[in-house]
Protein backbone atom coordinates (compact mmCIF):
# COMPACT_ATOMS: atom_id res chain seq x y z
CA UNK A 1 0.00 0.00 0.00
CA UNK A 2 2.79 2.76 0.76
CA UNK A 3 4.84 1.86 -2.35
CA UNK A 4 1.09 2.77 -4.49
CA UNK A 5 0.31 5.90 -2.46
CA UNK A 6 4.11 6.74 -2.97
CA UNK A 7 3.52 6.01 -7.16
CA UNK A 8 0.27 8.27 -6.85
CA UNK A 9 2.43 11.32 -5.23
CA UNK A 10 5.51 10.93 -7.92
CA UNK A 11 2.12 10.48 -10.61
CA UNK A 12 0.40 13.53 -8.89
CA UNK A 13 3.67 15.99 -8.64
CA UNK A 14 4.28 14.28 -12.27
CA UNK A 15 0.71 15.68 -13.74
CA UNK A 16 1.13 18.76 -12.18
CA UNK A 17 4.59 19.25 -14.26
CA UNK A 18 3.05 18.36 -17.39
CA UNK A 19 0.17 20.55 -17.29
CA UNK A 20 2.46 23.34 -16.46
CA UNK A 21 5.28 22.61 -18.94
CA UNK A 22 2.26 21.68 -22.51
CA UNK A 23 0.00 24.22 -23.57
CA UNK A 24 -2.36 21.50 -25.28
CA UNK A 25 -3.17 20.30 -21.75
CA UNK A 26 -5.28 21.86 -19.30
CA UNK A 27 -7.05 21.18 -15.73
CA UNK A 28 -11.00 20.93 -15.46
CA UNK A 29 -12.15 21.89 -12.00
CA UNK A 30 -11.71 24.23 -9.60
CA UNK A 31 -8.99 22.95 -7.86
CA UNK A 32 -5.87 22.11 -9.57
CA UNK A 33 -4.22 19.56 -7.34
CA UNK A 34 -7.77 18.42 -6.65
CA UNK A 35 -7.95 17.60 -10.90
CA UNK A 36 -3.86 16.39 -10.63
CA UNK A 37 -4.62 13.98 -7.85
CA UNK A 38 -7.56 12.42 -9.41
CA UNK A 39 -5.93 12.10 -12.86
CA UNK A 40 -2.73 10.54 -11.09
CA UNK A 41 -4.90 8.02 -9.10
CA UNK A 42 -6.66 6.90 -12.39
CA UNK A 43 -3.45 6.80 -14.15
CA UNK A 44 -1.54 4.78 -10.98
CA UNK A 45 -4.48 2.76 -11.27
CA UNK A 46 -4.35 1.89 -15.20
CA UNK A 47 -0.12 1.66 -15.01
CA UNK A 48 -0.81 -1.16 -12.41
CA UNK A 49 -3.33 -3.09 -13.89
CA UNK A 50 -4.04 -2.79 -17.77
CA UNK A 51 -0.72 -1.30 -18.91
CA UNK A 52 1.23 -4.16 -18.69
CA UNK A 53 -1.51 -6.85 -20.39
CA UNK A 54 -1.49 -4.07 -23.17
CA UNK A 55 2.53 -3.70 -23.22
CA UNK A 56 2.78 -7.56 -24.01
CA UNK A 57 -0.10 -7.89 -25.96
CA UNK A 58 1.62 -5.17 -28.45
CA UNK A 59 4.95 -6.45 -28.57
CA UNK A 60 4.78 -7.38 -32.43
CA UNK A 61 3.67 -4.43 -33.06
CA UNK A 62 6.39 -2.66 -30.72
CA UNK A 63 8.84 -4.29 -32.51
CA UNK A 64 7.79 -3.93 -36.27
CA UNK A 65 7.24 0.08 -35.27
CA UNK A 66 10.39 0.11 -33.49
CA UNK A 67 8.58 1.54 -29.69
CA UNK A 68 6.13 3.97 -31.59
CA UNK A 69 3.45 1.08 -30.49
CA UNK A 70 4.86 1.70 -26.88
CA UNK A 71 4.71 5.14 -27.43
CA UNK A 72 1.09 4.72 -28.37
CA UNK A 73 -0.14 2.56 -25.55
CA UNK A 74 1.11 5.26 -22.90
CA UNK A 75 -0.87 7.85 -25.00
CA UNK A 76 -4.40 5.72 -25.04
CA UNK A 77 -3.69 5.51 -20.93
CA UNK A 78 -2.90 8.95 -20.73
CA UNK A 79 -6.57 9.45 -22.47
CA UNK A 80 -8.44 6.61 -20.54
CA UNK A 81 -7.23 8.01 -17.29
CA UNK A 82 -8.22 11.90 -18.37
CA UNK A 83 -11.85 10.20 -19.19
CA UNK A 84 -12.16 7.82 -16.23
CA UNK A 85 -10.93 11.04 -13.98
CA UNK A 86 -13.59 13.78 -15.56
CA UNK A 87 -16.13 11.39 -15.47
CA UNK A 88 -15.79 10.18 -12.17
CA UNK A 89 -14.99 13.09 -9.88
CA UNK A 90 -15.74 15.80 -12.60
CA UNK A 91 -12.03 16.98 -11.72
CA UNK A 92 -8.96 16.02 -14.08
CA UNK A 93 -6.71 16.96 -17.12
CA UNK A 94 -7.81 17.00 -20.43
CA UNK A 95 -5.52 16.54 -23.94
CA UNK A 96 -6.38 18.77 -26.59
CA UNK A 97 -5.75 15.82 -29.13
CA UNK A 98 -3.32 12.53 -29.83
CA UNK A 99 -0.20 14.71 -30.37
CA UNK A 100 -0.71 15.97 -26.95
CA UNK A 101 -1.32 13.26 -25.27
CA UNK A 102 1.76 11.79 -26.64
CA UNK A 103 3.53 14.31 -25.02
CA UNK A 104 2.18 14.58 -21.91
CA UNK A 105 2.59 11.11 -21.60
CA UNK A 106 5.85 11.48 -22.86
CA UNK A 107 6.98 14.16 -20.39
CA UNK A 108 5.17 12.08 -17.58
CA UNK A 109 7.14 9.37 -17.90
CA UNK A 110 9.88 11.53 -17.60
CA UNK A 111 9.20 13.09 -14.82
CA UNK A 112 7.68 10.58 -12.78
CA UNK A 113 10.83 8.29 -13.21
CA UNK A 114 13.07 11.25 -12.26
CA UNK A 115 11.08 11.98 -8.86
CA UNK A 116 11.37 8.20 -8.43
CA UNK A 117 15.26 8.08 -8.64
CA UNK A 118 14.90 11.34 -6.08
CA UNK A 119 12.37 9.57 -3.92
CA UNK A 120 15.02 6.39 -3.85
CA UNK A 121 17.50 8.77 -2.25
Amino acid sequence: MKHFLMNWLILTIATGITAWLIPGISTIGDHAWVAYGSFALFMALINASIKPILHILAIPFTIFTFGIGALIINALCFELASNIATNVFGVGIIAHGLGWSILGAIVISIASSLLSGIAAD
